[in-house]
């Protein structure tokens, strides 16, 4: 129950870690969420968002923003900052856990 008195949905994923923290077989939850810096994030990216940054919030864990570098032809600086700006605008933060591909930390110098 939260503070409200209000379930806290579940499901499976919540589930087994809830399960694995409380057997002991991890003592911390660290996701991450992997975008690619190649285009703008669409609805399907927003539900990876909130499963990987919700799962490290309801768990007291941490969610590192690791940027995929599977494509790095059409990587761009301008997705790197819309995506960051999406995700804030979703109502998250990584703090200091933002990971960059060498290919665009090595084509900018805009502060990434």
């Amino acid at each position: 129950m939260s503070d409200a008195g209000t379930p806290i949905p579940t499901n499976f994923i919540r589930e087994a870690v809830a399960a694995d923290l409380k057997s002991g077989r991890y003592d911390y939850v660290r996701t991450r969420f992997p975008p690619e810096p190649n285009g703008y994030l669409h609805i399907g990216h927003a539900k990876g968002i909130n499963i990987q940054f919700g799962i490290a919030e309801d768990f007291g864990g941490l969610c590192n923003l690791r940027f995929d570098d599977t494509n790095p032809v059409k990587e761009e600086s301008e997705y790197v900052h819309a995506q960051k700006e999406d995700i804030r605008w979703l109502g998250y933060d990584w703090g200091d856990r933002s990971i960059m591909p060498r290919t665009i930390l090595s084509s900018s110098t805009s502060g990434l």
